[in-house]
């Protein structure tokens, strides 16, 4: 029994879910527009504000598919609704972030800035050079472009430079010592 899958999605005011007969799922909301297709052995059904998912089968990764398609369905509902958002935070001498058109030019340490081609459904924005804040409709598209931004130069254990998640602990340490 899937906990997740049998939880009805909730539909707020101002968003429109559609399900057609083959499984294309499209949210639309104030925020913008997400489609997405439903594995075949589940089937979901919009009622009186809330979006059940029904799977057909009783196998074991039939059973996994319920809970993340409504997981799924859910995200997609919340990120044209509410949005969703990841913060990073750059720490070391020297190191910034600059948003120029299109791009994030990071700045890391190393002898080259390091250019990063923002998507056309991201909203990056930098306060104080080393905050940088990542928006968008979906969820696992905010999440990616988070995780490859710090992937340039992921926090070291040593002295902590590096790109990390806003509030991320990193475990330091100790260095050599002399004798």
């Amino acid at each position: 029994m899937s906990r997740i899958g049998n939880k009805a999605v909730e539909i707020p005011e101002k968003v429109k879910v559609n399900i057609d007969n083959d499984g294309a799922v499209s949210v639309e909301g104030p925020k913008g527009k997400l489609s997405w297709r439903l594995p075949r052995e589940i089937k979901a059904s919009v009622k009186d504000n809330l979006v059940s998912v029904v799977r057909e089968a009783e196998t074991r990764s039939v059973k996994a598919l319920h809970g993340l398609s409504r997981s799924l369905v859910h995200n997609m509902v919340q990120g044209v609704s509410e949005g969703f958002s990841k913060q990073l935070e750059i720490e070391g001498v020297g190191f910034k972030a600059a948003v120029q058109g299109s791009t994030l030019n990071l700045s890391l340490g190393f002898s080259h800035p390091i250019p990063f081609s923002i998507p056309k459904e991201i909203k990056i924005t930098v306060t104080d050079n080393t905050k940088i804040n990542i928006q968008g409709i979906d969820k696992k598209l905010v999440g990616q472009v988070a995780a490859d931004i710090r992937r340039f130069y992921p926090p070291e254990p040593y002295k902590g430079k590096g790109v990390r998640y806003a509030g991320e602990q990193v475990r330091r340490k100790e260095g050599k010592t002399v004798q």
